[in-house]
């Protein structure tokens, strides 16, 4: 499974969303720290779900990371969120 698959599983597993996009955006930091030949370093998502509502940012930043995990979070160089009801 790649870390794509693995990030919408675990997101879907978790909160159950209305809407959900993981883009890998890792050929964008070509050059840059943490970058990987072959992709899957840095990564965009949006998510909305309803399970964020009357959350703070942080609280929500902190519900993704968790969902995700230490050992996949530690796989992965930069993470940028998009994250709503």
């Amino acid at each position: 499974m790649t870390k794509t698959e693995e990030i919408e599983t675990r997101l879907r597993d978790a909160f159950a969303p209305t809407a959900l996009t993981v883009r890998d955006d890792s050929e964008q930091h070509r050059g840059h720290a943490g970058f990987q030949e072959g992709g899957e370093s840095h990564f965009h998502v949006v998510i909305r779900a309803p399970g964020f509502q009357g959350q703070s940012r942080i609280a929500r930043h902190r519900a993704v990371h968790g969902a995700l995990g230490t050992d996949l979070m530690g796989r992965i160089h930069a993470l940028s969120l998009d994250i709503d009801t």
